[in-house]
């Protein structure tokens, strides 16, 4: 059967037409960011491409040609008695490499020869990936958000969640990102993604909301740890309606301290993170902290670290950048348990008002 080709804006838009989508590259193009719900199967894995191309520039062309077709055929060889073997036949894979070139279309043949309806992406990953970063601002722009704003340790990213256990939208940038967004935002042992990645983890996200619902995100800031949000979902958050999440300091302080359990459990680690704050704060007061909490007072550190750092800092963010948080909406939950939450965003979903219409 021949194989059709697809532009990457329609392969966007008809994602869901196909029954697998399938990643040629290697296994660090692949990890390094790819089509939403693509699984790998390396034409070359990443050895293979390596030696291929040094054959290429230091023996000749045709050799690695040669030697490329053979390490192929028996990849793909190998991926049709894995995966295909069971497949109907009116199985219908959607495939792609870097360019749409040799890799792909390699394996696409070989699918088609078997009868399969194959479609290839025109252009690869590369046309693709400009494709989409040119529709995240129509679906950021095509979204109703409320933000949740709140001073550090009031529980923001326990609301989502509770937002979403019952049932509400919920675009969670920090859960995206793998970071909590600040200095002491790393995850130990959780690499963030990479900005390619995550700009594909956001259009993936957006897409399957519903624009007659609104979609709850965090006030964030234009970066969350090393990754930038794009700037059309950023416009977009900062224009609009706010919710004001409130706590009292103490179930702030202990809210943290559940949060970031792991540097209650290692304070050494903590210490080397509050050292990054020296530049904005200065050695006393960053000495002062790491006295704290090497005299066992965490608890006192964290009062400190609010008052002084994330306070002031989150209050003027907060207001030079979200237009509408004069307006804000006020949320109190009762405590920081996740009970009180759940309750807090009940009322939250039982506020909302039947949306403006979106312009397409």
């Amino acid at each position: 059967m021949p194989v059709a080709t697809l532009s990457a804006g329609d392969a966007l838009r008809r994602l869901a037409e196909f029954d697998t989508i399938i990643d040629a590259r290697t296994e660090d193009e692949h990890a390094l960011d790819h089509v939403p719900g693509a699984l790998n199967w390396p034409t070359l894995d990443n050895a293979e491409r390596i030696d291929i191309g040094t054959m290429y520039k230091q023996v000749s062309a045709f050799e690695a040609k040669k030697r490329g077709a053979a390490l192929a055929a028996r990849n793909i060889a190998a991926h049709i008695e894995r995966e295909v073997l069971d497949k109907p036949k009116g199985w219908r894979p959607l495939v792609y490499c870097w360019r749409g070139g040799n890799r792909s279309g390699a394996l696409a043949t070989i699918l088609g020869a078997i009868g399969f309806q194959v479609t290839l992406i025109d252009g690869g990953y590369k046309a693709w990936r400009a494709a989409l970063v040119d529709d995240l601002p129509r679906l950021a722009a095509g979204l109703r958000y409320r933000v949740v704003c709140g001073p550090t340790g009031s529980g923001k990213t326990r609301l989502l969640h509770a937002l979403a256990a019952e049932g509400a939208q919920v675009l969670d940038l920090e859960g995206l990102a793998c970071h909590r967004s600040s200095v002491l935002g790393h995850l130990p042992g959780q690499p963030q993604p990479s900005q390619k990645g995550f700009d594909s983890l956001l259009w993936d996200a957006l897409r399957r909301f519903d624009p007659g619902r609104p979609v709850y995100a965090e006030s964030e800031s234009k970066k969350v740890g090393n990754l930038r949000v794009p700037d059309g979902l950023m416009d977009a958050l900062r224009a609009s309606e706010c919710i004001s999440l409130r706590l009292s300091d103490e179930e702030r302080v202990a809210l943290l301290l559940e949060d970031y359990d792991y540097f209650v459990r290692d304070p050494e680690l903590l210490i080397g993170r509050l050292q990054a704050l020296r530049a904005v704060r200065g050695g006393e007061v960053v000495n002062g902290w790491i006295g704290l909490v090497r005299a066992g007072r965490t608890p006192d550190m964290v009062r400190d670290l609010l008052a002084q750092h994330y306070d002031p800092t989150y209050a003027a963010s907060t207001s030079r950048n979200f237009r509408r948080f004069a307006e804000a909406l006020p949320c109190e939950p009762a405590d920081r348990s996740m009970a009180a939450m759940r309750a807090a965003a009940r009322r939250l979903i039982d506020s909302e008002t039947a949306p403006a219409p979106q312009a397409g």
